[in-house]
């Protein structure tokens, strides 16, 4: 089976067509520091909207505590590069590792669990880590992380998040993730077929936690000092309003839902009050005239004429 499909091709060319863009536009000054900045957020967003999605949109589950293994992977990361002078790519990888071993160690008694019960341990879980890192002074404690090596930069979340939406796609399109897409649709069905739900579901959450660390990590070392306050339930929150604003099972909505909130924010940046209201009152607006959300279980390719263009061949 060929990993990288025609289709595959296209899109990577179309990708690195915008980095290039986007490259231009910094190198002539067009782009301000702050659209420069806000550009880096939305490329974590987007991985960190595609990582939920695979728990929340393609497996089925309700996971609430996607800022902890974020946290672990941003903390685990800063420390090998700060304290004991590693790599950014070692670093890069043991945090992805740290967050994936978490979210497998942890995914195996809580994913037993279904619906709310589900929500309300994951939401346990990322308090747990972050009220740990709080009362552990070798990681700073509630005052931060301090002395980072600012390593990260748009060319290294932009190809990390193309790697991550990779890693995603072609994992819902293995039998791994269709055994997760049965799930989905009817848990107690996919047992009855011989799919072991357990097994598929910690596989699941230990994906979407070790991407979510490899987030983290880049968003650790975009910041001179890391602060426990960055990785609350309301982290895990915005992660999961992009989600649902996108469409749950969707990469394409995924993508769509983590630029409207990073663009969001990033126009009410002298409004934080505001802020809120705004996702409030988006989602209300969604939830009435589009429950799907964007883009529903769709994606951008399989829609006229562009399903023509990314068709294996290219052919109409």
């Amino acid at each position: 089976m060929k990993i990288l499909q025609n289709g595959d091709l296209k899109m990577l060319l179309f990708a690195l067509a915008i980095y290039g863009v986007i490259m231009g536009l910094t190198g002539a000054g067009v782009l301000s520091a702050f659209w420069q900045l806000n550009l880096i957020f939305a490329g974590l967003n987007i991985m960190l909207a595609a990582s939920l999605n695979l728990i929340n949109g393609y497996t089925g589950q309700f996971s609430l505590g996607h800022a902890g293994f974020m946290a672990i992977g941003a903390y685990v990361g800063v420390i090998l590069t700060t304290n004991f002078h590693l790599p950014f790519i070692a670093a890069l990888l043991a945090g992805g590792a740290a967050a994936g071993l978490l979210g497998a160690l942890i995914g195996l008694p809580t994913l037993r669990l279904r619906g709310d019960y589900l929500a309300i341990a994951t939401l346990g879980l990322g308090e747990i880590v972050r009220i740990f890192i709080i009362n552990v002074p070798y990681v700073g404690g509630a005052a931060g992380f301090k002395g980072i090596p600012h390593l990260t930069n748009f060319t290294w979340v932009f190809f990390i998040m193309l790697a991550t939406l990779f890693i995603i796609k072609n994992f819902v399109n293995s039998r791994h993730g269709r055994a997760c897409l049965a799930i989905r649709e009817n848990e107690i069905a996919a047992e009855a077929m011989g799919i072991n739900t357990t097994r598929y579901k910690v596989l699941a959450f230990t994906i979407g936690a070790a991407l979510a660390g490899v987030a983290g990590v880049l968003f650790g070392h975009n910041m001179y000092i890391l602060s426990p306050a960055s990785f609350t339930f309301m982290q895990s929150f915005n992660i999961l309003i992009m989600v649902v604003m996108g469409g749950l099972g969707s990469m394409t909505g995924s993508i769509a839902g983590a630029l409207v909130v990073t663009i969001l924010s990033a126009a009410l940046a002298s409004f934080p009050n505001a802020r809120m209201i705004v996702y409030a009152l988006a989602l209300i607006l969604m939830m009435f005239y589009r429950p799907q959300g964007l883009f529903g279980y769709v994606e951008v390719t399989a829609m006229r004429p562009l399903n023509r263009f990314f068709r294996k061949g290219g052919k109409a």
